[in-house]
């Protein structure tokens, strides 16, 4: 697998540029000792080969997909300026760049106005968003299903919060008969739903979430730091259709864009519907909020310091690839959803395996058959090990009984959960790598048990 070296040298035309709009200033060289940096630079080149291979098409685990060629280059050309977009004196064409990026995305779920910022992913978007939750929902308890992102939990006993879990249905999705029940008992200021859990991609029934609201007061935070991106998507099947139209509804959305944004580790996306939460986040910091009356950053963030490398990057890739359904990135997106979809119907096809779910999004779940839970786990475990010795990463998530009985994987159940193996088909050409990846596939999972 080669690395592109040729985009460099659109790095260097760039940087040529960037130095011009300094020309007034007198020469100030950087000291360099060349030889010196040669050496530490080959060892750590060294030291990152230990790694697995994020960036190739066999590699189907975690949710990591490689930056755009350009949010690189771009996050690489401000390093010489390195920006701090926490106050317009340390991040000046940063932060209106972040500004226009982050409306970009608002306006992607329908929001002219919005209160929102970047910060360092999605456990720092959702920190801030359950904050100001708990900020006008005093003492009141926060909700989010039993699939949802373990931060939800976390975060609330950091702030203090009750959390109360609320059930999920076959399909992974928030029960919302069982939400109600919770709601009726009272004590819930804030519900999560989440587009996208991290597990399983299911995609939470925002409608009828959104018609409990009517009858109960709380306020909706929709997690689709996984999943917020799809809302462009083409290929949707009815149900998540259906809670994409609805997002715009939510009082605060969490977006990452390091996820299918196309962006460097870390940038997640905070948005708020009612601007007037910024109150707060109000604070004094006269020594860094002294070069412009206009908004700084840092006045609507619990962050400090933050890259504006990160906005920077971001700006560019949507300058490039703008949020719009049928263009070249939402194609994008649809082609990971197709290969999900191909690689689940080549599992149904497959005596061996028993796949969970139709993937709501990209990513795929299964159980290796085999006579009893606690079996199937410890065959999934083998054909995880044996797919990675042929260069074939997967990843694996045990799920409830609950998720799996449609799927009939075992006879004896002797566990209340079994671990699964999990691909998420995140990269648009892994749809042309399928027949590699199915022949693997085979090659590590040997016979029927």
């Amino acid at each position: 697998m080669s690395f592109d070296h040729d985009s460099l040298e659109l790095l260097a035309e760039a940087l040529r540029t960037l130095e011009r709009g300094f020309d007034g200033l007198p020469p100030a060289p950087p000291r360099l000792d060349r030889e010196a940096a040669r050496a530490a630079l080959l060892a750590a080149a060294k030291r990152m080969t230990d790694n697995y291979p994020y960036h190739h098409p066999l590699y189907v685990g975690q949710m990591l997909k490689p930056p755009h060629p350009v949010a690189r280059l771009a996050y690489a050309l401000s390093l010489w300026i390195n920006p701090n977009n926490h106050a317009l004196d340390g991040g000046r064409a940063s932060s209106a760049m972040e500004k226009e990026a982050v409306a970009a995305i608002a306006r992607m779920f329908g929001w002219e106005t919005h209160l929102g910022h970047l910060c360092g992913g999605g456990t720092m978007a959702n920190f801030e968003a359950l904050w100001v939750a708990r900020e006008l929902r005093p003492g009141a308890a926060v909700a989010a299903s039993a699939q949802a992102h373990y931060t939800h939990a976390r975060l609330s006993a950091v702030l203090g919060v009750p959390f109360r879990t609320i059930a999920v249905d076959g399909h992974g999705r928030m029960d919302a008969a069982a939400l109600e029940q919770e709601l009726a008992a009272g004590g819930i200021g804030t519900v999560v739903a989440t587009l996208g859990t991290t597990a399983a991609g299911a995609v939470d029934p925002l409608p009828e979430i959104l018609d409990l609201r009517r009858r109960h007061d709380f306020r909706l935070h929709v997690d689709a730091a996984y999943g917020g991106y799809f809302i462009l998507a083409g290929n949707l099947d009815a149900p998540a259709r259906r809670a994409y139209d609805r997002i715009g509804a939510a009082d605060s959305i969490v977006l990452d864009p390091h996820k299918h944004g196309l962006q460097p580790y870390g940038c997640g996306c905070v948005l708020f519907a009612d601007p007037a939460v910024g109150r707060f986040y109000r604070h004094d910091s006269p020594y860094t909020y002294f070069s412009s009356p206009d908004l700084h950053l840092g006045e609507i963030s619990l962050e400090c310091s933050r890259p504006g490398a990160a906005a920077v990057a971001l700006w560019t890739t949507l300058r490039l690839l703008p949020l719009q359904r049928g263009g070249t990135f939402a194609r994008g997106l649809e082609a990971g959803r197709s290969a999900a979809l191909a690689l689940h119907q080549a599992l149904e096809q497959d005596r061996r395996f028993a796949p969970l779910l139709v993937p709501e999004l990209d990513i795929v779940v299964w159980a290796v058959r085999a006579a009893s839970a606690r079996a199937a786990s410890a065959r999934a475990r083998q054909v995880f090990d044996a797919a990675a010795q042929r260069d074939l990463h997967l990843a694996l998530s045990a799920f409830p009984r609950a998720m799996l009985e449609a799927a009939a994987p075992v006879r004896d159940w002797d566990a209340g959960e079994i671990t699964c193996l999990r691909a998420c088909v995140m990269k648009p050409e892994q749809r042309e790598w399928l027949p590699e990846i199915l022949r693997r596939l085979d090659a590590a999972s040997g016979p029927p048990a």
